[in-house]
């Protein structure tokens, strides 16, 4: 699928606002992301736009840069980064190519709320509310560490990430015996509101959770204004592709990392 340059660019934009990292340098066009090594897209490289350095001293000195941090080099490119031959660049220097993932787009003036019930299950999501907070809680986050099984110390750089959020933001949360079993995060800027760590509890997965969270999401973005969303998601992730197709999402490019460890 084609997609103009400049909306990968203002899309791939939002996503840093969205997911800031703990440390930002701007260099010659590109931007050098760094979050103590947690999560790839708060560690890389996002070469968005043309510079006037040669395009192997701007390689060097991001090496030098993620080296110093005791951290691999991981860009994240898509079709539109800078320069065009950068990707092959990165494949002659040794980089590995991972984690292809699409981003995905949804125009919210087309979206009613409605759920497809021939296709979702009947539970769950009209049972269940889907409480809404501006502000991130020591048990959401909990919750979300406990789902996703990452370590404590990921747990606090993955506190303060989302604490640095400056855009308009709500963390969902769905609770069943005042235990959160399902937990999302959107967040809102000019326009576009972008999903973040939708998750569910391993025992009650396949109950329509994960939709109810999206949809309360949604439902609190348009409400807001909002015209798109957008999300990423990781291409063998199955259920989540699922899941997104019958919110209507869909794909409009993809981005993938190239990454060179030391």
């Amino acid at each position: 699928m084609m997609i103009e340059t400049d909306l990968i660019r203002q899309v791939e934009e939002l996503s840093m606002n969205a997911w800031p990292a703990l440390q930002t340098l701007h260099d010659d066009g590109w931007v050098l992301r760094y979050a103590d090594g947690y999560t790839r897209r708060a560690n890389a490289v996002y070469p968005l736009y043309a510079g006037r350095k040669s395009l192997q001293k701007k390689i060097r000195a991001c090496e030098a840069f993620y080296r110093a941090k005791g951290q691999r080099v991981i860009f994240k490119l898509t079709e539109a980064s800078l320069p065009t031959a950068l990707d092959e660049t990165l494949a002659a220097y040794g980089y590995e190519t991972d984690a292809q993932t699409a981003v995905q787009l949804l125009d919210l003036r087309r979206w009613d709320g409605a759920p497809p019930t021939s296709t979702l299950p009947t539970v769950a999501v009209h049972r269940l509310d889907v409480v809404l907070s501006e502000t991130l809680g020591g048990d959401w986050l909990a919750a979300y560490a406990r789902m996703s099984n990452i370590k404590d110390e990921e747990m606090v750089t993955h506190g303060q990430i989302l604490s640095a959020i400056i855009p308009a933001k709500r963390f969902a949360t769905i609770s069943v015996d005042d235990k959160i079993i399902a937990c999302g995060l959107g967040i809102l800027q000019n326009g576009w509101v972008g999903f973040y760590d939708i998750r569910t509890d391993s025992a009650f997965r396949r109950q329509g959770h994960a939709y109810g969270v999206m949809a309360a999401l949604l439902a609190w973005a348009k409400a807001e204004g909002a015209v798109h969303g957008y999300l990423q998601v990781m291409v063998d992730n199955p259920p989540a592709l699922a899941l997104y197709e019958k919110l209507g999402f869909r794909e409009a490019y993809r981005y993938w990392y190239r990454v060179k460890s030391f």
